[in-house]
């Protein structure tokens, strides 16, 4: 299946080989521990943060977050009454029962300091709240910018991928005291942080490539030209390993290896929908942020 955000034609994903150049083995899913330490990233220093094979490689490790977090979301129907504003009954709110339960959860996180990394953004900036361990020092490593793309990352993920995704028990809605509207909601949080963990990602992308060509992106971000932008930030072959790696991991990670292939072994996620979600709207909207980042990168700093 595919989702109508920036359609194109479908093209044939093919097997892929077994390394993508990363360190990363896509068969196995394993790494020696000594390549994985050398390749994680790290926020406190600017030059390996900026490192795109260490952000290659995180962005590699969220792929496994987001695919094992589908998988868990997938076992549960869609619930749409969490997401409708009203249809639960929620003292002192007027959200939806998913919104208000996000809200908590960010309140709750921002305490212990989730929003004091430079690659975490709230879906509810208005909710944070002082935190109570001492402040991490982390260097400047991105552009001052106010991108923020989450109100479009949870609009895609409730309205159009999430009833592409869950299962038709072809049943109505029994409601919440049948339903399983507090396990929903916790895969939907689970889903959203990553997605919005991965997308916003696109800046230290785009802040490696910037630093790697001054001179070709100045002269892009001074003309306007975003459509220059894109196309300079775009690596199809990367794109394409990716979709190749994320369907093999859904078809690795959703299903049983004890049982082995027959119609027994029935997969837990539908790995068309997951690598649509990428093709269509996650790749896509990184780009999205790359480009809008990079817009504001000449801008005087505070």
């Amino acid at each position: 299946m595919r989702f109508s955000l920036h359609p194109d034609p479908q093209t044939q994903i093919s097997r892929p080989n077994k390394s993508d150049g990363l360190g990363y083995n896509i068969i196995s899913g394993f790494q020696s521990i000594d390549d994985e330490m050398d390749s994680l990233i790290d926020l406190s220093d600017p030059s390996k943060a900026l490192d795109l094979s260490r952000i290659r490689y995180q962005l590699i490790r969220l792929e496994d977050t987001i695919t094992f977090h589908l998988i868990e979301r997938a076992q549960f129907a869609l619930n749409k009454n969490i997401y409708v504003p009203g249809a639960l009954d929620i003292p002192n709110s007027e959200l939806s029962f998913m919104d208000w339960y996000l809200r908590e959860q960010e309140k709750l996180q921002s305490i212990i300091r989730r929003y004091e990394s430079p690659d975490e953004y709230p879906f509810f900036p208005d909710a944070l709240q002082k935190q109570i361990l001492k402040p991490l020092h982390y260097p400047r490593i991105l552009h001052p910018n106010d991108v923020n793309v989450n109100d479009k990352i949870k609009l895609f993920y409730v309205e159009t991928f999430l009833p592409a995704l869950c299962p038709d028990f072809g049943r109505e809605d029994r409601g919440e005291s049948q339903e399983n509207y507090g396990s929903s909601a916790t895969c939907d949080i689970a889903c959203l942080q990553a997605l919005s963990r991965r997308i916003h990602f696109g800046k230290f992308v785009a802040e490696s490539k910037f630093q790697s060509d001054p001179e070709k992106y100045t002269k892009l971000i001074k003309a306007a030209d975003r459509a220059g932008i894109a196309e300079a930030i775009t690596n199809a072959a990367v794109e394409k390993k990716v979709l190749e790696r994320l369907r093999l991991k859904c078809l690795t990670y959703g299903t049983d290896p004890s049982i082995g292939a027959g119609p027994e072994n029935q997969a837990k996620i539908d790995a068309d929908h997951v690598v649509s979600l990428y093709k269509d709207f996650v790749i896509p909207l990184t780009k999205d942020v790359e480009v809008e980042y990079l817009m504001q990168r000449l801008e005087p700093a505070e």
